[in-house]
């Protein structure tokens, strides 16, 4: 799958003696802690399922893990970087077949859009784009494996004896999440999941493999003609091109359980490893009117239509991290006057002359190192912009090389 052009990310002078690591929220901790990647840092960070592309809720996601990616690469690493699309799942079909229009050409759409809005936002690309379709067949030879082991095991049903994953197979299930077993089973059956399927061995254990249905798409497989469940998917597309123990497997913090739990169980039976991520770091959830922006609700708004709209997509960019990545918060009108009027004064102390502003950089640094801290980096760009006699450039690099903003 094609990913999207790399925005230019100005390299900044090297800091005077030794910079903290980066320190992020790890969900199975619940502590936040220092990231410690070696020479090529790793990261997964789960995409879209492409049948309405791009709300802000997903802005906001892609824009902390790019956080994430700038602040290493600040830091002299190489970054390897993989996403996938669920190019092929339940909703996508829904919509497909409730607008009379072809799945793949309803993916197709959306992905370019997609492409287009984080294009438009300066997110740094994935180095690896895989979509669910074109990773079956290494999906399915997963599932064969975990059949095979005894991790995962068909219901008896007749007619479609699909696979599932057994989840006392890992011996820590939950690690990753921290929740208790009725949390676990609430959210599993509003995201997604099939606690009352017969024949299963236990309400959480999650699908592997769906077998062929009339009228739906599949793939020839191993374990038969079928297609992949959510989780396996991101298990193997990760795990087959970053290897185990990534430092920072990323998502919106809905995805904490079932998907992050199920996909980090898989992994490490299928590999043998203790432990699918350093850090299972989650960003919250963007709300317009006093509800989560969401799908169901019908309350979204769009990248793409800002941009239509005429609306600066660095404006859009600086009105999401005015809060903190890991915080539940709205979107507003307000909120996106303020990071207008924002931008403009910056773009205006960008151009000129004065004593240096290193101090800045110094401190917008260390904002960032603490947990992407961007409400107190914004405000080190405020009180630069407020000070006439402070230089221009330098802090204008550091606006786009450390928060992907744009000044010039």
């Amino acid at each position: 799958m094609q990913s999207w052009p790399t925005p230019p990310v100005p390299s900044l002078p090297a800091p005077t003696g030794e910079r903290p690591a980066l320190r992020l929220y790890d969900s199975s901790t619940g502590t936040v802690r220092p990231s410690t990647p070696a020479a090529v840092a790793t990261i997964y960070v789960c995409g879209i399922t492409p049948y309405d592309a791009t709300h802000l809720g997903h802005a906001a996601t892609y824009l902390a893990f790019d956080l994430v990616q700038r602040q290493w690469l600040d830091r002299g690493h190489r970054v390897s970087y993989v996403q996938n699309i669920t190019d092929i799942d339940d909703p996508l079909l829904e919509r497909a077949d409730r607008d009379g229009v072809d799945w793949q050409a309803l993916a197709a759409e959306q992905i370019d859009l997609f492409r287009a809005d984080m294009t438009a936002l300066r997110v740094l690309p994935p180095e690896h784009y895989i979509g669910a379709v074109e990773a079956m067949d290494e999906i399915s030879a997963a599932v064969a494996d975990l059949l095979a082991s005894g991790a995962a095991y068909r219901v008896e049903d007749p007619e479609f004896p699909d696979v599932y994953f057994d989840i006392t197979a890992s011996g820590r299930f939950g690690y990753e999440s921290r929740y208790d077993d009725a949390t676990m089973l609430e959210y599993f059956a509003e995201r997604g999941g099939d606690p009352d399927r017969a024949g299963k061995r236990h309400q959480l254990d999650p699908l592997l493999w769906r077998m062929e249905r009339p009228g739906e798409p599949a793939w020839e497989s191993p374990v038969g003609r079928g297609r992949a469940g959510w989780h396996i998917e991101c298990a193997v597309i990760a795990a087959n091109r970053l290897g185990m123990g990534i430092d920072v497997q990323g998502g919106g913090s809905d995805l904490i359980f079932p998907h992050h739990e199920c996909s980090a169980a898989h992994a490490e039976v299928l590999f043998g490893a203790p432990r699918f991520a350093q850090h299972y770091t989650h960003a919250g959830m963007i709300g317009l009117d006093g509800e989560k922006m969401s799908k169901s609700r019908g309350n979204l708004v769009f990248v793409s239509r800002l941009r239509a709209e005429g609306v600066d997509p660095m404006a859009v960019r600086a009105a999401l991290l005015d809060g903190h990545y890991r915080t539940d918060r709205p979107w507003s009108d307000e909120l996106l006057e303020r990071a207008v009027a924002r931008l403009a004064a910056w773009r205006t102390a960008a151009a000129r002359s004065g004593a240096p502003a290193d101090a800045v950089l110094a401190a917008v640094r260390d904002h960032l190192a603490n947990d992407l801290d961007t409400p107190s980096a914004l405000v080190e760009l405020d009180l630069w912009a407020a000070d006439e006699t402070l230089d221009g450039a330098l802090v204008a690099e550091a606006a786009d090389a450390l928060l992907g903003i744009s000044l010039r």
